[in-house]
């Protein structure tokens, strides 16, 4: 089972979040692409831009914060923050 929580905060309060959950035979990172464009869409977000910074912190500690350098479109809120909850 894999898992990924989704998680959107403003003013270090949790406004929104999603448990994405998918089953597939597939790689880590592509279930992670996927599970990062279903939390966009079950968000209505544009798809955010994995900078340098999102990536080592993913790698490092399966978590990672997309904040307004990351969206091209403004968005109303601090970061988008995905997290790994459960790996196969």
């Amino acid at each position: 089972m894999f898992r990924m929580w989704g998680k959107i905060w403003k003013d270090n309060h949790l406004l929104r979040d999603i448990v994405i959950e998918n089953n597939k035979e597939d790689t880590r990172t592509h279930k992670v692409f996927e599970a990062l464009d279903e939390i966009c869409y079950a968000f209505d977000l544009g798809k955010p831009i994995w900078l340098d910074s999102c990536v080592a912190d993913f790698r490092k500690h399966s978590r990672a914060r997309f904040t307004k350098d990351s969206f091209i479109e403004q968005i109303d809120f601090d970061y988008l923050e995905i997290q790994m909850i459960e790996e196969d």
